[in-house]
């Protein structure tokens, strides 16, 4: 396959437009590449301006196709908390803290809000645990917690976890694609996935 840094690179792909299929020639004669990438149908990281010769049904167009999105910039640091939903704070927390060790955060208020909560230290990001009646259905929920709505935290030992957990009697299982990864849920059936990491 040509490389797509190669000036003389051409790249067929087919897309399905609107139940139409394209075919889709990128010709790299103009190309440049720049840092952007795709989130959320924005650009950030990489990616390519060239033009595009399309043929539809047999039809040839030429067009020039740009990518011109500016970069979005307004700070963006870390990720500083996520909140996550409980019909039991007490309980939570014997989950939380007991079985995986975090610390609640005592400067940050809880007694301000509506609601009852804590904020668990994750590292130096947070998780916000709110007592609050949760839309989401205990059961029929993934057996693999990758394949739902998931927090990902970054931890140092997952054989030292897989013990903790298997000591508990807590249910898990381990990442699909085999790096070092246990997926698991708390007694509110939200899923949590611990991936090792180099510190």
């Amino acid at each position: 396959m040509a490389s797509l840094l190669s000036p003389s690179a051409a790249i067929s792909v087919q897309h399905k437009v609107n139940h139409t299929r394209v075919n889709t020639i990128f010709t790299n004669t103009s190309s440049k590449f720049l840092q952007t990438g795709v989130r959320n149908g924005r650009c950030h990281g990489l990616y390519l301006m060239t033009k595009a010769k399309m043929s539809v049904e047999g039809v040839v167009l030429e067009k020039q196709s740009v990518s011109t999105s500016d970069k979005i910039d307004y700070g963006v640091v870390s990720v500083h908390h996520v909140g996550i939903l409980c019909e039991n704070l007490e309980r939570s927390l014997e989950f939380y803290q007991n079985i995986l060790g975090l610390e609640i955060n005592e400067a940050r208020p809880h007694d301000k809000l509506p609601y009852r909560g804590a904020w668990m230290w994750v590292g130096s990001e947070m998780i916000h645990l709110m007592e609050l009646a949760n839309p989401d259905p205990l059961t029929g929920r993934p057996e693999h917690g990758g394949r739902d709505r998931h927090t990902c935290i970054a931890i140092r030992d997952v054989s030292k976890l897989k013990v903790i957990l298997d000591k508990a009697g807590i249910p898990y299982t381990l990442s699909k694609s085999g790096r070092p990864a246990i997926f698991t849920r708390d007694p509110d059936a939200n899923a949590l996935e611990f991936t090792q990491v180099d510190s």
